[in-house]
């Protein structure tokens, strides 16, 4: 009995031992599982940018495995943009740096030290417009560029090109390409998801820029009068004419002579709105508002959402300019 009971103990011994090894086992099997989980997560791109149409861009990319860092304060000036040394490391530390080259100096500069190998400057996938393209001048049949500030100097530091390029929705599907095709390098695991994102990002632009093209064919006027001239790129692809009361840069302040020409341009014209934007001043365009009797309306250069953006996002926001833009001009 005494062996019998020895060699039940034994067995029992053994087979809890077999079940905690078991135990163990599992449990590391379920910890090696959360870790592959956790690295996957670990492993979704990150990606910085300063400018708010390249982040719904990535967003849209990306999707949920996709952090977006935006380097740009809610409201703020993006032209205005000075990083932190936090804001530094990010750029340093993202898998990606996201930018156009000439919009803000800051991010160009700490791409250039921080993230050179890791970054994807919009300048080097599509044509910028030059400035002196079109870009910053207006083609009226008289002989002020100068009285407009246009052909002057304008006070700006965007380079020799005009950065605005999202407001041309075609060469916002090439960028969208573009970003995807750099991420599936980056992620060559997430590649087709980044296509397959990207191509229905391009059918979402390309139906909006049907939606101008149709909105803008047949208008009883074609100049649009801006804050500034961001709008070059959206007024040359549907055959309307840029009239700016300062140059690419915001803050360039327009002369008083320079107002005054404007302000003839509008009577001249018959001009009935005024454009100003959501993150400019609006003094001068209500200046010349109340010489002209011209009315003062938001249209927006989607640097950014605010509570006075006509939309909470990209595609919302082109489609409330849209609808400002046929108000304006009488569209049919």
């Amino acid at each position: 009995m005494m062996m019998l009971s020895m060699r039940t103990r034994i067995t029992a011994g053994t087979a809890a031992l077999g079940a905690v090894t078991l135990m163990l086992a599992t449990a590391c099997g379920n910890d090696e599982g959360s870790a592959d989980n956790g690295d996957s997560s670990a492993t979704a791109l990150t990606i910085a940018t300063g400018i708010y149409p390249l982040e719904w861009l990535a967003t849209q990319i990306g999707g949920q495995s996709t952090e977006v860092i935006q380097l740009t304060e809610p409201g703020a000036e993006p032209h205005d943009l000075e990083l932190t040394g936090r804001q530094i490391a990010q750029v340093s530390e993202a898998d990606l740096v996201f930018y156009v080259e000439g919009l803000q100096p800051a991010v160009d500069e700490a791409a250039a030290q921080e993230a050179a190998d890791a970054s994807l400057n919009v300048a080097d996938v599509i044509s910028l417009r030059p400035v002196d393209d079109g870009g910053e001048e207006h083609d009226h049949d008289h002989d002020h560029e100068d009285e407009h500030g246009d052909a002057d100097g304008h006070g700006h530091d965007h380079g020799d090109h005009d950065p605005h390029f999202w407001l041309d929705l075609d060469l916002m599907g090439q960028t969208a390409e573009a970003l995807a095709e750099r991420m599936g390098e980056i992620d060559p695991q997430g590649a087709e998801h980044y296509r397959e994102e990207a191509e229905r990002v391009v059918g979402e632009l390309d139906a909006l820029s049907q939606e101008y093209e149709q909105g803008l064919a047949s208008c009883e006027q074609r100049e649009v009068v801006v804050g500034h001239t961001a709008f070059t790129y959206l007024t040359d692809r549907y055959d309307l004419e840029q009239i700016g009361l300062s140059g690419v840069d915001p803050e360039t302040e327009p002369s008083p002579a320079q107002i005054a020409a404007i302000a003839d341009v509008v009577n001249e014209h018959d001009i009935t709105t005024i454009f100003t934007e959501p993150l400019m001043p609006t003094a001068t365009a209500e200046t010349i508002a109340a010489e002209t009797g011209a009315r003062v309306e938001v249209l927006d250069p989607l640097e950014g959402v605010t509570d006075d953006s006509p939309g909470d996002d990209y595609p919302s926001i082109m489609r409330g300019n849209l609808e400002t833009l046929r108000t304006a001009l009488v569209c049919e």
